[in-house]
Protein backbone atom coordinates (compact mmCIF):
# COMPACT_ATOMS: atom_id res chain seq x y z
CA UNK A 1 0.00 0.00 0.00
CA UNK A 2 0.95 3.65 -0.67
CA UNK A 3 0.46 6.44 1.94
CA UNK A 4 1.61 9.66 3.18
CA UNK A 5 0.92 12.04 5.58
CA UNK A 6 1.81 16.11 6.24
CA UNK A 7 3.99 17.44 8.87
CA UNK A 8 4.64 21.09 10.31
CA UNK A 9 7.97 20.18 11.42
CA UNK A 10 11.09 22.94 12.19
CA UNK A 11 11.54 25.09 9.24
CA UNK A 12 8.63 23.77 7.37
CA UNK A 13 5.87 21.63 6.29
CA UNK A 14 6.93 18.51 5.05
CA UNK A 15 5.02 15.62 3.66
CA UNK A 16 6.05 11.92 4.33
CA UNK A 17 4.93 9.25 1.58
CA UNK A 18 5.34 5.27 2.20
CA UNK A 19 5.56 2.69 -0.11
CA UNK A 20 5.14 -0.97 1.14
CA UNK A 21 7.37 -0.71 4.03
CA UNK A 22 9.70 1.94 3.37
CA UNK A 23 9.65 5.63 2.93
CA UNK A 24 9.71 6.69 -0.56
CA UNK A 25 8.83 10.43 -0.34
CA UNK A 26 9.87 13.43 1.95
CA UNK A 27 8.72 16.42 0.13
CA UNK A 28 7.94 19.94 0.93
CA UNK A 29 4.34 21.13 1.80
CA UNK A 30 4.46 22.81 -0.83
CA UNK A 31 4.28 20.12 -3.57
CA UNK A 32 1.67 17.70 -4.31
CA UNK A 33 1.70 14.26 -2.66
CA UNK A 34 2.64 11.55 -5.50
CA UNK A 35 0.17 10.20 -7.82
CA UNK A 36 -1.53 6.77 -6.73
CA UNK A 37 -0.95 7.48 -2.82
CA UNK A 38 -3.50 7.81 0.08
CA UNK A 39 -3.07 10.13 2.75
CA UNK A 40 -2.85 7.77 6.05
CA UNK A 41 -0.74 8.04 9.03
CA UNK A 42 1.01 4.99 9.13
CA UNK A 43 3.41 3.41 11.87
CA UNK A 44 6.70 4.15 9.29
CA UNK A 45 5.85 7.22 8.52
CA UNK A 46 4.81 8.82 12.26
CA UNK A 47 8.46 7.26 13.31
CA UNK A 48 9.80 9.07 10.27
CA UNK A 49 7.84 12.19 11.31
CA UNK A 50 9.21 12.01 15.12
CA UNK A 51 12.92 11.02 13.73
CA UNK A 52 12.79 14.44 11.28
CA UNK A 53 11.69 16.08 14.29
CA UNK A 54 14.80 14.89 16.52
CA UNK A 55 17.03 15.92 13.93
CA UNK A 56 15.05 20.07 13.33
CA UNK A 57 15.33 20.02 17.39
CA UNK A 58 19.33 19.05 17.24
CA UNK A 59 18.64 15.54 18.06
CA UNK A 60 19.27 13.46 15.74
CA UNK A 61 22.26 13.38 13.14
CA UNK A 62 21.99 10.19 11.05
CA UNK A 63 18.49 9.00 10.08
CA UNK A 64 16.96 5.16 10.90
CA UNK A 65 14.62 4.63 8.51
CA UNK A 66 13.76 1.93 5.59
CA UNK A 67 14.24 3.77 2.32
CA UNK A 68 13.51 3.07 -0.74
CA UNK A 69 15.31 4.42 -3.87
CA UNK A 70 13.17 4.80 -7.28
CA UNK A 71 15.53 6.25 -10.09
CA UNK A 72 18.26 5.26 -12.33
CA UNK A 73 21.36 2.89 -11.65
CA UNK A 74 23.28 6.23 -11.70
CA UNK A 75 20.98 8.24 -9.29
CA UNK A 76 20.90 5.48 -7.21
CA UNK A 77 24.13 5.58 -6.77
CA UNK A 78 24.24 9.33 -6.20
CA UNK A 79 22.29 9.26 -3.72
CA UNK A 80 23.87 6.61 -2.08
CA UNK A 81 27.10 8.85 -2.14
CA UNK A 82 24.95 11.69 -0.48
CA UNK A 83 23.79 9.30 2.71
CA UNK A 84 28.01 9.15 2.86
CA UNK A 85 28.37 13.05 3.50
CA UNK A 86 28.88 13.62 7.56
CA UNK A 87 26.12 15.66 9.57
CA UNK A 88 27.29 19.63 9.42
CA UNK A 89 29.10 19.13 6.34
CA UNK A 90 29.19 19.46 2.50
CA UNK A 91 30.21 18.45 -0.68
CA UNK A 92 30.34 19.53 -4.33
CA UNK A 93 28.80 18.73 -6.94
CA UNK A 94 32.56 18.04 -8.76
CA UNK A 95 33.06 16.15 -5.03
CA UNK A 96 30.17 13.79 -5.35
CA UNK A 97 30.87 12.98 -9.05
CA UNK A 98 34.43 11.80 -7.94
CA UNK A 99 32.67 9.68 -4.91
CA UNK A 100 30.81 7.77 -7.95
CA UNK A 101 34.08 7.69 -10.04
CA UNK A 102 32.25 9.53 -12.16
CA UNK A 103 34.73 12.60 -12.10
CA UNK A 104 33.57 14.99 -15.28
CA UNK A 105 29.65 14.01 -14.01
CA UNK A 106 28.81 17.25 -12.45
CA UNK A 107 26.08 18.24 -14.14
CA UNK A 108 24.58 14.73 -13.86
CA UNK A 109 25.18 15.06 -9.99
CA UNK A 110 23.18 17.62 -10.15
CA UNK A 111 20.37 16.38 -12.25
CA UNK A 112 20.86 13.22 -9.75
CA UNK A 113 20.18 15.89 -6.59
CA UNK A 114 17.43 17.71 -8.22
CA UNK A 115 14.92 14.46 -8.59
CA UNK A 116 16.05 13.36 -5.28
CA UNK A 117 12.83 11.85 -3.76
CA UNK A 118 13.62 11.97 -0.26
CA UNK A 119 14.76 15.41 1.15
CA UNK A 120 16.38 16.41 4.30
CA UNK A 121 16.61 12.22 4.82
CA UNK A 122 18.90 11.67 1.69
CA UNK A 123 20.84 15.18 2.67
CA UNK A 124 20.98 16.95 -0.91
CA UNK A 125 21.17 20.18 1.22
CA UNK A 126 24.55 19.32 1.63
CA UNK A 127 26.12 19.53 -1.65
CA UNK A 128 26.83 23.22 -2.48
CA UNK A 129 28.67 24.43 -5.50
CA UNK A 130 32.27 24.54 -6.30
CA UNK A 131 32.63 27.83 -5.03
CA UNK A 132 31.03 27.47 -1.62
CA UNK A 133 27.59 28.74 -3.41
CA UNK A 134 23.94 27.38 -2.21
CA UNK A 135 22.51 26.19 -5.94
CA UNK A 136 19.26 24.97 -6.18
CA UNK A 137 16.91 23.40 -3.66
CA UNK A 138 13.51 22.05 -4.05
CA UNK A 139 12.44 23.66 -0.50
CA UNK A 140 14.11 26.65 -2.02
CA UNK A 141 17.34 28.42 -0.81
CA UNK A 142 16.73 30.03 2.37
CA UNK A 143 15.52 26.45 3.65
CA UNK A 144 18.77 25.04 2.13
CA UNK A 145 20.63 27.76 3.95
CA UNK A 146 18.57 27.62 7.29
CA UNK A 147 19.52 23.02 7.28
CA UNK A 148 22.98 23.66 6.78
CA UNK A 149 23.29 26.59 9.64
CA UNK A 150 21.04 24.16 11.61
CA UNK A 151 23.67 21.50 11.08
CA UNK A 152 26.59 23.68 11.25
CA UNK A 153 25.18 24.96 15.39
CA UNK A 154 24.00 21.24 16.53
CA UNK A 155 26.01 20.18 19.24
Amino acid sequence: MKFYQFYSLGLCSLGIAEDEGAISNVFFGNNKPPKGFEKHETPLIKSTAAQLEEYFNNKRKVFNIPISFNGTPFKVKVWEALLTIPFGETKSYGEVAAMINKPKACRAVGMANNTNQIAIIIPCHRVIGHDGSLVGYAGGLEIKKKLLELERTAE
